[in-house]
């Protein structure tokens, strides 16, 4: 069982989405504008926000924004449900910390799916055996504590950049594809794009500058962690 925040205006969607939620033991709490979403949040603690970005009030992109934003709720997952599905929108949503995106119309039973395999890659990092940190320059990885630290700074990464990171690192001078990245860090099932893995890239090294140099392109192929 989860807590989950249903960020949704359309009363026909909330109530087919909350009720499916419920069915499977969720606990569903709904906003209809992205204010009372962001009030809920600082409120109460959730384990999933399903955001759509057509809000009445704010734009849903500049919720997720607040979000990631905010140290106490940035590992929050969220997975965008919305009608804008040209790819732009897909790698706009992502490159803001989205961790899936889904387009409207969809299929109840795939979202549910999505949900899923969300909540469990969430508990499968909060739960993994204990594991040696990595240390590299001045970057730390410590996937027992799932923090990130520069420079003895926190960094604030999404759980798909925490796992994009520490499954590189943890092979240093191994060459990733696109597709074995995605693949390694459970999001199989998530949109994919050519772009996907790049926009998550992108986003990691901002965040751990100035040792982004450490996360390689290799051209043809996909990525790697320096070795040494």
């Amino acid at each position: 069982m989860a807590r989950i925040l249903l960020v949704e205006d359309e009363p026909d969607l909330q109530q087919l989405v909350r009720y499916n939620l419920e069915r499977e033991g969720h606990q569903v709490r709904v906003a209809g504008t992205g204010g009372d979403a962001l009030a809920e949040l600082r409120r109460a603690s959730y384990d999933l926000i399903l955001l759509d970005l057509m809000l009445p009030d704010r734009d849903g992109l500049e919720v997720c924004r607040i979000v990631r934003g905010d140290p106490a709720l940035a590992r929050t997952p969220i997975i965008m449900v919305t009608a804008k599905g040209e790819e732009s929108d897909v790698v706009l949503g992502l490159g803001l910390g989205a961790d899936d995106y889904v387009t409207k119309p969809f299929r109840t039973r795939e979202l549910m799916a999505r949900i899923k395999v969300r909540l469990a890659r969430t508990r499968a990092v909060a739960t993994e055996p204990d594991k040696a940190r990595i240390e590299v320059k001045g970057l730390v990885i410590d996937p027992v504590r799932h923090l990130v630290t520069v420079d003895g700074a926190a960094a604030t990464l999404t759980l798909t950049e925490f796992r994009l990171l520490h499954a590189m690192a943890a092979s240093p001078g191994v060459a990733f594809g696109r597709y074995d990245l995605l693949d390694r860090i459970g999001d199989g099932d998530a949109v994919v794009t050519d772009r996907t893995i790049d926009v998550h890239i992108r986003n990691l090294r901002r965040k751990i500058e100035p040792y982004d140099a450490l996360v390689e392109t290799v051209r043809g192929v996909g990525y790697r962690f320096a070795d040494g």
